[in-house]
C-alpha cells in the first residue's frame, strides 16, 4: 500500500499537464486501475483482513483524488501566472469604437424629402392613421362606389352592434391629414404630410403597410407650372441629378382636377435601373390641381383659392434611389441587408440628432 502511494502521489507531483494527471487518476483510481483492482481482492479476505485493507484503500484512493486536485489547481495557478508575465494591456487606450445603429432606409428617406421640401417652402402637418371614412373618402371626391371604398381594397375597423359613430378605417392615403389641415389653418397653405398608411395589398412593389408622402399647396394664382417646377427641383435634389427629366401625363383622380401621372426619365443598363439618363420613363407619382369640392371639404373657398396636391410612395422612391429590388424587404427581412445597401455607412446629419452610421 506504501509503495502505490509513493509511486502515483510522485507521479502525481512530476505531472507537466492536466493529460499527463488524466492518465495517472486512471492508472490509480480508474475503474481499472490498480487500487481499484486491490479493492476487488477484498472479497478473498478474511473478515479480519477486510476491516484493515478495506479502510486504507479508500484512504488511499481520496489521497491520490485530492493530490491530482490539488495538482490541476497548481498547474492552472501557474498557467495564470504564465499568462500575466507575458500579456498586458495598456489601460490608458481609448476603448474600441462601438458600433451604433443604423436609422432605417424609410426614416432615413423620410427625413431626406422633409428636408428637401423644407428649403421649398413647406411644413410638415400630421394626422391619426385611424380616421373616419369621410376624412378618408367623402371629403377626398371619392364617390361611395369607387373600388377603393371596397373591404377587399381598405382595412375597416371592427363595430360592436348597436355603434352608431361613423365608419373608421385605417387610413389609404394621407390625404385627409391635407382635409384637416385645411379646416384648421385655412388658405394660404404649403404642406407635407409624410406617414404610414394601410391598404389590402402584398407582392414586391406593394405591403399592407407602407409609407406616403402627399403635398399640398394653396395660393390665389397657383397652377400647374408650379406644381411641375416644384416636383422637378425635388427629383433633382433627391436623387442629385442637375436637369433631371419629367413628363406629366393626362390621368384621373377624383381629388384633382386636370390630374396628372408624372414619370421620370431612366434606363436599363445589365439589369440595372439608372435614374436620369436614357429614354425609357418610370411612373414615381400621382399630381394635379385640387378638385374645387377637396377645398369646399376642407373650408375653403373654391372662388377665391386654387392650389396643386402630389403623392408619392416613401418606400418606393427608396427602392429607386438606392437600388433595393423588393419592398417587402423593408418589413419582413433578416436587417443586415442594410449594409448591403450601404445604409450602415451613411454619415448624415438626421433630423433625430447627430449622425446616421
Amino acid at each position: 500500500m506504501d509503495d502505490l502511494k509513493a509511486k502515483y502521489l510522485g507521479q502525481i507531483a512530476g505531472a507537466a499537464d492536466e493529460a499527463a494527471l488524466e492518465d495517472i487518476r486512471l492508472a490509480a483510481v480508474g475503474k481499472k486501475g490498480e487500487v481499484a483492482l486491490k479493492m476487488r481482492e477484498l472479497g478473498r479476505m478474511t473478515p479480519e483482513e477486510r476491516q484493515t485493507v478495506g479502510p486504507a484503500l479508500n484512504a488511499l484512493k481520496d489521497e491520490i483524488n485530492s493530490a491530482i486536485a490539488a495538482k490541476k489547481a497548481a498547474l492552472g495557478d501557474a498557467a495564470l501566472d504564465e499568462r500575466l508575465r507575458s500579456e498586458w494591456l495598456d489601460v490608458t487606450l481609448p476603448t474600441r469604437a462601438t458600433r451604433q445603429g443604423t436609422i432605417h432606409p424609410v426614416s432615413q428617406v423620410t427625413e431626406e424629402v422633409t428636408a428637401i421640401f423644407a428649403e421649398l417652402g413647406f411644413s410638415v402637418a400630421e394626422g391619426p392613421r385611424i380616421d373616419t371614412d369621410w376624412y378618408n373618402f367623402d371629403a377626398l371626391n371619392i364617390p361611395g362606389h369607387h373600388p377603393a371604398r371596397a373591404e377587399m381594397d381598405t382595412f375597416y375597423m371592427a363595430r360592436a352592434e348597436g355603434d352608431d359613430r361613423p365608419p373608421h378605417v385605417l387610413r389609404t392615403h394621407t390625404s385627409p391629414v391635407q382635409i384637416r389641415t385645411m379646416e384648421a389653418e385655412g388658405a394660404p397653405l404649403r404642406i407635407i404630410c409624410p406617414g404610414g398608411v394601410y391598404r389590402a395589398d402584398y407582392d414586391q412593389t406593394h405591403t399592407p403597410m407602407f409609407h406616403q408622402v402627399e403635398g399640398l399647396a394653396i395660393d390665389k394664382d397657383i397652377s400647374m407650372a408650379n406644381l411641375k417646377w416644384t416636383l422637378e427641383e425635388f427629383f433633382s435634389a433627391f436623387f442629385e441629378i442637375e436637369g433631371i427629366k419629367t413628363r406629366f401625363r393626362a390621368s384621373h383622380f377624383p381629388f384633382t382636377e386636370p390630374s396628372a401621372e408624372v414619370d421620370i426619365q431612366c434606363s436599363w443598363v445589365d439589369g440595372q435601373l439608372r435614374i436620369g439618363e436614357g429614354d425609357g420613363w418610370m411612373e414615381v407619382l400621382g399630381s394635379g390641381m385640387v378638385h374645387p369640392k377637396v377645398l369646399q371639404a376642407g373650408g375653403i373657398d373654391p372662388n377665391e383659392w386654387q392650389g396643386f396636391a402630389f403623392g408619392m410612395g416613401i418606400d418606393r422612391i427608396a427602392m429607386l434611389k438606392y437600388g433595393i429590388p423588393d419592398l417587402r424587404a423593408f418589413f419582413d427581412s433578416d436587417l443586415r441587408w442594410l449594409r448591403h445597401y450601404g445604409f450602415a455607412s451613411l454619415d448624415q446629419p438626421t433630423l433625430h440628432g447627430g449622425l446616421s452610421r
